[in-house]
């Protein structure tokens, strides 16, 4: 076991003694999971891609605007890879831009409505990229005035549109976690334990990834609220099999035709190890760019329903093991409720 793995251990250990879980948590809904069309029960998700973007503006948190784009054209682009991706068999799709990098909710359920498939956003602030979309009043506020104003999108919806966010996305660097990431990351814990949504965090390696979990387990948050975003950016497979094995979600997304053959040894390696029970996957594709003509060029959804998963099934994965990657896991993974560490 490596000194990072340990040191984690000692960190989960005594998170445990000290959980500190509200007596009372803020009011949250009865639904199994929230969309931007409403609210959706337990057995709804179905086939789901967890990780994949429909529109992106990296021009910064003080000037990333609707004002920079057309919604209408986006709409045009997006709508045939949405539908396309339907008619593969998709059911439901995370779209996973956060507020101040281009998160528009309004035009997610035009698109969903359009398209049939259910698409669930996001609350929570992106501190990936240097910190490139964090807001200016995010290093001014403390954790739980953060986590404030991502309960009050949850409870009243976002931005008056009453579209409610169905999980917290926040981004970080790789480690040590800075300042302002680690506070975002528990901004994200006190969400949780107000809401039940999970965190699924943009990580940039393994060692922020057990900061991350020292972090939220200090604070009274179990492992299994936690997805690991980019895990495949991560090249020690004994690092990513211990984090499943404690009850972090191992998400490794980026499917593409350049990385088929690394994900796909990804997916096998983990599934060696007993451990695909932990495991989603997507493609972290699409992205219409704004600032570029057209939107630049909108990276196709379904690549992992026409070459991956089949390459798979090539590899001797069978009906069970792809039903558990895109059915079961990510239903368990982004079912709101709380996931706690009790007091030992």
């Amino acid at each position: 076991m490596s000194v990072r793995r340990r040191g984690f251990l000692a960190a989960l250990a005594g998170g445990a003694a000290s959980a500190l879980v509200p007596a009372r948590a803020h009011a949250t809904s009865a639904a199994a999971f929230q969309s931007v069309r409403g609210p959706l029960d337990a057995a709804a998700l179905g086939t789901t891609l967890v990780h994949e973007h429909v529109l992106v503006d990296f021009a910064g948190a003080e000037t990333a605007s609707r004002s920079r784009y057309d919604a209408d054209e986006v709409f045009r682009v997006a709508l045939p890879q949405l539908a396309e991706l339907r008619r593969r068999g998709c059911q439901t799709l995370l779209e996973c831009t956060p507020a101040h990098l281009g998160r528009d909710p309004q035009l997610l359920r035009r698109l969903s409505e359009a398209s049939g498939l259910q698409i669930l956003t996001n609350t929570g602030y992106y501190g990936a990229a240097r910190d490139i979309a964090v807001p200016k009043h995010a290093y001014g506020e403390s954790p739980k005035q953060l986590a404030a104003r991502w309960i009050a999108e949850y409870e009243r919806g976002i931005e008056g549109t009453g579209i409610r966010p169905g999980f917290v996305k926040i981004g970080v660097d790789p480690g040590p976690l800075s300042a302002i990431d680690r506070k975002l990351v528990e901004a994200g814990a006190w969400t949780h334990l107000a809401t039940g949504l999970t965190l699924a965090i943009h990580t940039g390696d393994g060692r922020a990834a057990l900061e991350i979990m020292g972090v939220l387990s200090r604070l009274g948050i179990a492992p299994e609220a936690y997805v690991w975003v980019h895990a495949q950016s991560e090249p020690d497979r004994a690092t990513r099999a211990w984090a499943a094995q404690q009850g972090a979600w191992v998400e490794l997304d980026g499917v593409s035709p350049r990385t088929l053959d690394s994900h796909v040894e990804a997916v096998l390696d983990l599934n060696r190890r007993n451990r695909l029970d932990r495991v989603l996957v997507s493609q972290d594709a699409g992205w219409y760019h704004v600032g570029e003509p057209g939107g630049g060029s909108y990276r196709s959804h379904a690549f992992l329903f026409d070459a991956f998963v089949p390459a798979l099934r090539a590899f001797g994965l069978g009906d069970a093991e792809i039903h558990a990657l895109l059915v079961r896991n990510p239903a368990e993974a982004f079912r709101i409720r709380r996931r706690v560490v009790r007091p030992s």
